[in-house]
């Protein structure tokens, strides 16, 4: 079983414990989930903007959805990036963030600024919803916000606790 290893995901111990007839130990199976829930953000996250997309064609309307929520995001998932490549991390704790970050990969900066504004990231995702959550507030209904869209980006962030914790 020595060698199954796929994309940084390791299978030998879950085989080896599923044909003893065993239920896999935690040590070895929480790996392996959190790599393949990695993947499935980083596979969601290609197709997390598109209802919002559909939504704003199809009414041909952006009205109730506020554009500083999106820049927001986008500095967030910038910032994101860049900390994950300059620490190395595998391409399934960052790879959502891809083709973001071309302005912060293009120069160096010190790595104490790094940390600093990756602990920011968290911060500024959190208040890029303040101006989304204000705009539907003063207009009294949500526009042409995709449900699908804000449901996927709620399920990505626990997923990402997720990843965080184990």
């Amino acid at each position: 079983m020595v060698g199954m290893e796929f994309m940084g995901m390791y299978f030998s111990c879950v085989f080896g414990s599923l044909s003893d007839r065993k239920f896999p130990e935690k040590d070895c199976l929480l790996p392996l989930i959190s790599k393949l829930l990695g993947y499935a953000i980083v596979a969601a996250s290609t197709t997390v903007k598109l209802p919002q997309i559909m939504k704003i064609l199809q009414h041909k309307s952006v009205r109730g959805l506020s554009v500083l929520a999106f820049e927001m995001e986008v500095i967030g998932y910038t910032i994101a990036l860049a900390y994950c490549l300059h620490k190395g991390l595998p391409f399934s704790a960052y790879g959502e963030y891809c083709g973001l970050a071309p302005t912060i990969l293009a120069g160096k900066i010190d790595p104490l600024l790094f940390e600093a504004l990756y602990a920011s990231q968290h911060a500024i995702f959190f208040f890029a919803r303040v101006p989304q959550i204000w705009e539907n507030f003063k207009n009294k209904n949500t526009g042409e916000l995709s449900f699908l869209t804000s449901f996927m980006n709620s399920a990505g962030s626990l997923g990402a606790l997720f990843l965080i914790i184990t």
